[in-house]
């Protein structure tokens, strides 16, 4: 993802410094004018905005916090984390980052890499609203930015994202796996299905991927489960301990996830999850 975020953003003129943990993924961006740093200090000590896209809240508090990177980013500078983690999380990042002096928006994306290679992102954000308007440009290069409420708030809309994505592609999967039982053509039955009720973006490119069984990750199953786990967490906390539909999707992913390989496949391979359950040999 990082990568075509931050090409988009160099293609809008922005004047960018970029850091990875592996730097021969950063190295493309040479290319486009963008300063590749040795170090994360070196990626945020001049920066009036620092953009983060990493794997987990862990690996932000990691890379962020534990390591001290954050004194390098100077007092009145926004940090913008389109990581997706706990909403908890989140808030105790933009408290650190208050104590400190540097504003902080939570604004985790969705699209897949698609959506961050077409600039066609979803992106969901938490945090001041004079700080929103301040980011707005920038964000706008990566997608379509919409502030839903304060700290924490942008986590919880991408939980929301990642409760209907799961409880979806786990939908047109099992409908998938009905239409074949019944000697249905499955690109048929799809075709028939759009512009009805039961139309989405899942049943229409993820349902190609399904009858095509091209599982090779976009959005890895891996993170489905992440994402699933994190939202039944903050559900519980919220005092939500009853999200029947999400709790079925989450384990239904972590039998996927569990299988050989299967946590590294994207989450359309849920359909070979279900049929495994079902006894069905794909071949």
């Amino acid at each position: 993802m990082g990568l075509p975020m931050a090409t988009n953003l160099a293609k809008a003129g922005v004047a960018l410094t970029a850091w990875n943990r592996t730097p021969e993924k950063a190295a493309p961006l040479a290319e486009l004018g963008v300063t590749v740093a040795a170090t994360l200090e070196e990626a945020l000590s001049d920066a009036d905005t620092a953009l983060l896209s990493l794997a987990s809240g862990l690996v932000v508090d990691e890379l962020l916090f534990t390591s001290g990177a954050i004194d390098s980013l100077r007092s009145d500078a926004v940090l913008i984390d389109t990581s997706s983690i706990a909403p908890d999380l989140a808030r105790q990042h933009s408290a650190k980052l208050s104590e400190r002096g540097v504003h902080h928006l939570d604004a985790p994306v969705s699209g897949g890499t698609v959506g961050a290679t077409q600039g066609s992102l979803a992106i969901m954000v938490g945090g001041a609203a004079e700080i929103f308007d301040r980011c707005l440009d920038l964000l706008g290069a990566l997608g379509k930015p919409v502030r839903v409420g304060e700290s924490g708030a942008g986590q919880y809309a991408k939980l929301c994202n990642q409760i209907i994505v799961g409880a979806t592609v786990t939908a047109v999967s099992e409908a998938l796996m009905f239409a074949k039982a019944g000697g249905a053509e499955l690109a048929a039955v799809r075709e028939a299905l759009l512009g009805g009720f039961a139309d989405s973006r899942i049943l229409r490119e993820h349902g190609i991927r399904m009858i095509e069984r091209n599982f090779a990750p976009g959005g890895a199953s891996r993170n489905q489960l992440k994402d699933l786990n994190t939202a039944i967490a903050a559900g519980d906390e919220a005092g939500l301990t009853k999200l029947p539909m999400t709790s079925k999707a989450r384990d239904l992913f972590q039998e996927l996830c569990d299988t050989a390989d299967g946590s590294e496949l994207d989450h359309t391979a849920i359909l070979t999850q279900l049929e495994r359950l079902n006894g069905i040999d794909p071949s």
